[in-house]
């Protein structure tokens, strides 16, 4: 049952996992938010752990950085076990003046620099949208806490130091709200595996400005982002 980067056993991961990019905050997701949780996969540090919150069983795994980390570990999930809904909680950086930092964005959909979905549609460009189901949850689940968050499309990055500088400004007039390094991955991998998925992400600093949270704002607003998803997890139909 174990695949080359999951060393789980069949039954191990729930039908609906939270991924953030780095494994311990998967453990510390495990730790600060879910009941008996419990490790079920530890290969190349990439943690991952199932537990229940509310009563409802969810799994959290973290997904490594960039497109090709991220859809390496989507895959198998879905394919190998049984992962229907995955979500994405996240970093990025905000793009626009309008955006602060600390606001959690519901990334609607992704452009991206890499080549991964053209790949998918025979070379043609492809709509990454989160499933709108998902993405009107976590919105109708912020409003419930009075907790703003922005809804719209974000940038998927190959590149984290990017050579064309003149990018961001263009990004930011036509409305995209953030950079990030995964979602259009992500959103490509759940269409094409018939899953579905969606992507939390708090703004961590601002490319224009300049401005970024501090460790500890990081680890109280990084917990909001987190309940939000739990929301959504939660409000999932058992299978």
């Amino acid at each position: 049952m174990a695949t080359p980067h999951i060393s789980a056993a069949p039954g191990d991961f729930a039908d609906v996992v939270l991924m953030p990019g780095d494994p311990l905050r998967a453990r510390y997701i495990s730790e600060r938010f879910l009941e008996g949780a419990r490790e079920v996969t530890t290969v190349r540090n990439m943690l991952g752990f199932t537990g229940t919150f509310r009563n409802r069983r969810v799994s959290v795994m973290g997904h490594g950085m960039g497109v090709p980390s991220i859809s390496i570990y989507a895959t198998e999930l879905i394919k190998t076990y049984g992962a229907r809904v995955l979500i994405r909680v996240g970093s990025c950086g905000a793009l626009s003046t309008d955006v602060k930092v600390r606001e959690v964005i519901v990334a609607t959909g992704a452009g991206t620099d890499s080549n991964v979905n053209r790949m998918r549609l025979m070379g043609h460009d492809f709509a990454a949208v989160a499933d709108f189901t998902l993405a009107r949850r976590a919105v109708e689940a912020a409003e419930r806490r009075n907790k703003p968050v922005r809804a719209g499309p974000v940038f998927t990055s190959d590149l984290f130091y990017h050579p064309q500088e003149q990018l961001n400004a263009t990004l930011a007039r036509m409305g995209v709200l953030a950079v990030e390094m995964e979602v259009a991955g992500l959103y490509g991998v759940a269409a094409e595996s018939g899953a579905r998925a969606l992507a939390l992400l708090t703004v961590s600093d601002h490319i224009i400005t300049g401005e970024k949270l501090t460790p500890q704002e990081r680890q109280t607003t990084f917990d909001e982002m987190i309940e939000l998803a739990l929301d959504v997890a939660h409000a999932e139909p058992t299978p």
